[in-house]
């Protein structure tokens, strides 16, 4: 696109194109085309982004947002199995080191079973209690915030705006018979539209496998196959797929969700993060001795 400068009346500098339109001009343009529908209005949005209007990062923040108002609670939720919970009854030595472990910042709190959420910890709630002498005078009751419980079928647009007039950042998920369904908090939610938001798991960019032990790895879900055969001493297929999060996505045979496991090759592989739109990070468990053969074509029949 042939493109000048001009200036505005405000002493800005804006781009023209051909027809000496500014980008406020084109894309005022482009939305006067009038899309009648979502998937229009997806279209104009990428046709901005194809003339440079937007950037991409723009793009997809858009495209996260149009996506949250049609998301409901339990797309992103944390499932109960997979939850981090503390008990009531603990005392001090107990509780220090699952916080310290597990290195989130709330935790729910059960009574006599996981469907009794009697409220959330906030970790840096702690802090009183390292004073000298303090650990005596712990109690866990006394110090748990209330906790907000949704139904599975809140839409996430709606939460969000619920997340912020509350400054919650956690919710318990219900289901129908009023069970705990799963938690989800305001991260998952953001992370639909602004894309993955870095936690504990992270690790450097140019890293793809971080071992934990003999058995146990975070990688990442783009980490090309081959690389992942050299350090694991694997001979998965990689004719069909480029990266590992693919093979698993294949084997899944959907889009999967935090806490999903798969097994392939003698490896469960369970999904640490992930948004509506791709697989970004994954825990890797062996499941069988060394001396045992991998065959090549196990991937392809997962």
């Amino acid at each position: 696109m042939n493109e000048e400068r001009s200036s505005s009346p405000d002493g800005q500098t804006h781009k023209e194109d051909k027809n000496g339109r500014s980008w406020i001009g084109r894309i005022t343009h482009l939305l006067n085309s009038d899309p009648k529908n979502r998937d229009e209005l997806v279209s104009v949005v990428r046709e901005a982004q194809d003339n440079d209007i937007i950037d991409l990062d723009a793009l997809v923040m858009i495209e996260g947002v149009l996506q949250v108002t049609e998301m409901q609670v339990r797309d992103v939720m944390i499932p109960r199995s997979q939850m981090i919970v503390l008990e009531r009854d603990m005392s001090m030595q107990e509780v220090l080191p699952m916080v310290v472990d597990a290195a989130h910042s709330r935790y729910p709190v059960v009574g006599d079973n996981r469907d009794e959420v009697i409220g959330i910890l906030l970790a840096k709630d702690l802090l009183p209690y390292f004073q000298l002498g303090s650990e005596d005078k712990f109690n866990l009751r006394d110090i748990l915030r209330p906790a907000a419980f949704i139904p599975e079928s809140k839409r996430l647009n709606v939460l969000l705006k619920e997340f912020r007039a509350s400054r919650n950042h956690m919710a318990i998920v219900v289901d129908e018979y009023g069970g705990v369904a799963g938690m989800v908090t305001i991260e998952d939610v953001l992370e639909q539209i602004v894309g993955e938001i870095e936690d504990e798991h992270d690790f450097e960019d140019d890293i793809y496998i971080m071992e934990h032990s003999a058995e146990k790895a975070t990688v990442k879900a783009i980490t090309p196959i081959d690389e992942f055969n050299e350090h694991f001493k694997t001979k998965l297929a990689s004719d069909e797929f480029d990266t590992i999060g693919g093979l698993v996505m294949n084997a899944l045979g959907h889009l999967p969700k935090r806490g999903e496991v798969t097994t392939i090759a003698g490896y469960d592989f369970k999904i640490l993060r992930a948004d509506a739109r791709r697989v970004h990070l994954l825990q890797v468990t062996k499941t069988v001795d060394e001396e045992q053969p991998i065959a090549e074509d196990q991937a392809d029949n997962a």
